[in-house]
């Protein structure tokens, strides 16, 4: 193992030993799907769940709108618990956790000095951090919702929890990686290459962390050594350009990254070897390009990627070929499988919200009610409910009747 760019600047034991996976929540301004917001025709309309004047003209299909901010919402997770707090933050220098069940309100968070773009909760449900772009992070607890732990660092990229102990990483635009126990503040940190750190993923046995960066490099982190265990550098196993998302199979072994050169990367993260790469370009468009989002099946030996101009691309992972092209409107924000289905989620600049069934390729439904770009969304662990959020100043809770479910 190589160790390079290391500071440890604690004295604490960080020690993983339980396997089991995690969500990134992430979601930054100005990553390139704003742009294409002028271009997008949404019909204005009521914005109370249930009524008409969604997205064309679509059936509000939500259940509930939370419409505390005051500005766009960039970002929303659902605590895993209880499958029923909600955190959201927005542009507005706010964060907000509130209940998906009654819509009731909890937690008002102020103090930021810039757009709260991450969030999201411990794995035992205790607190929340959030974190804003300019760097500032803070924690709350939720029973007593006061803070109990702040910190601030250079401007924001992604933030995420361990997904056993109550350990917290983020990522930076000057490409470090903090991971701090949380409330005591012990920490350690992996430098980065001079360059921003664009995205983050721990692997499913909590002890590696996997990272992509602004030149196209992907390395793979020792958690408690914070070695580098593996680096694909830029341009050969790396990506040509920006890494800009990434996902970790749940057989502990499989990565896949998508960048800003328009194709997807898979990588073996138990013996460093580049498996593959995916060709995710339109051939009939030369307009600007990249793959925004991509994740593994839950279920089957698929992969899916979103691309900005709007294309989702069901893969087979062992033939590494095209399933399945399923074209959107406008460009693909986000995707998420669903985790006892061969089912799809995408968010959409559109405003719509969509699910795929893989096999086939076909939409099986749409939910409507924003009026503006959908910049996040997320699922409650029971698989019940969705939660999203949007430049039209609002998040959205819309219930899950899915065929398989």
């Amino acid at each position: 193992m190589e160790n390079e760019n290391v500071d440890d600047t604690g004295d604490a034991d960080f020690e993983f030993d339980e396997d089991e996976t995690v969500e990134i929540i992430e979601i930054n301004e100005g990553d390139g799907l704003l742009e294409n917001l002028d271009s997008i025709d949404i019909d204005d309309g009521d914005d109370e769940g249930g009524e008409e004047g969604g997205a064309d003209g679509l059936i509000d299909s939500s259940s509930f709108v939370f419409k505390q901010h005051t500005d766009a919402v960039f970002t929303v997770s659902v605590d895993k618990k209880s499958s029923n707090l909600v955190v959201t933050g927005g542009q507005d220098d706010r964060g907000f956790v509130w209940s998906a069940n009654t819509g009731e309100q909890i937690m008002e968070c102020n103090g930021f000095k810039d757009s709260v773009t991450c969030v999201g909760f411990s794995p035992d449900g205790s607190m929340v951090a959030m974190a804003d772009l300019s760097g500032v992070i803070r924690v709350y607890d939720i029973e007593t919702k006061k803070e109990v732990w702040s910190f601030e660092c250079s401007d924001t990229e992604w933030l995420q929890w361990h997904p056993v102990a109550n350990v917290l990483l983020l990522g930076t635009t000057d490409g470090d990686v903090w991971m701090w126990k949380v409330p005591s503040g012990d920490c350690k940190t992996f430098q980065g290459p001079g360059c921003t750190a664009n995205c983050g993923r721990i692997l499913p046995d909590g002890k590696r962390l996997c990272v992509g960066y602004d030149n196209g490099l992907v390395k793979i982190w020792d958690l408690k050594d914070v070695n580098t265990l593996h680096s694909f550098n830029p341009g050969r196993e790396g990506h040509g350009s920006s890494v800009v998302c990434m996902d970790c199979h749940h057989d502990n072994a499989r990565i896949m990254t998508g960048s800003t050169d328009v194709t997807s990367r898979l990588y073996n993260a138990n013996t460093g070897k580049f498996l593959g790469s995916l060709d995710c370009k339109n051939k009939e468009s030369t307009d600007e390009n990249s793959v925004e989002t991509c994740g593994f099946s839950k279920i089957q030996n698929y992969a899916a990627t979103g691309t900005l101009l709007g294309t989702l691309c069901i893969w087979d992972v062992p033939t590494q070929t095209a399933r399945n092209v399923c074209p959107h409107e406008a460009g693909i924000v986000k995707l998420k499988w669903d985790a006892i289905s061969p089912l799809i989620y995408t968010a959409c600049l559109d405003g719509v919200l969509r699910l795929w069934d893989s096999r086939n390729g076909q939409c099986v439904t749409q939910w409507a009610g924003h009026q503006d770009a959908i910049l996040d969304f997320d699922i409650s662990s029971d698989g019940n409910t969705l939660i999203s959020v949007s430049e039209d100043k609002t998040a959205r809770v819309f219930s899950l009747h899915t065929p398989d479910r």
